[in-house]
């Protein structure tokens, strides 16, 4: 993600973690997810595909995520991200997102 995102973000009080941060560069997909639902974290990120894909394996096998927020990659400039995010999360709690998947593109005005 961004780091002018991400600040953008904190600055407005959402705690985010990122891939680098939590040492999950070059981890395979399914390590995010279970490392962002081990950590109670909604999972954000580009690769729409396979998280569709992990999304859907997680319910069909009965376990449960924190959420998962999908976006195309630089389809927004930093500051539309960053209202996109910040709309999600003041319309949905934690326990709206948990086994739920969210597409940024329909959080925009």
């Amino acid at each position: 993600m961004d780091t002018d995102v991400v600040s953008t973000l904190r600055s407005r009080g959402v705690d985010i973690l990122t891939a680098h941060e939590a040492k999950m560069i070059r981890k395979d997909d399914d390590k995010h997810l279970d490392y962002a639902t081990e950590h109670n974290r909604v999972l954000v990120s580009f690769n729409a595909g396979d998280f569709q894909r992990l999304h859907k394996q997680y319910l069909k096998a009965g376990k449960s995520h924190a959420g998962i927020i999908l976006s195309a990659q630089q389809k927004y400039s930093v500051g539309e991200y960053a209202r996109r995010i910040l709309r999600l999360v003041a319309a949905k709690s934690a326990e709206d997102m948990r086994n739920n998947l969210e597409f940024l593109s329909a959080w925009g005005e």
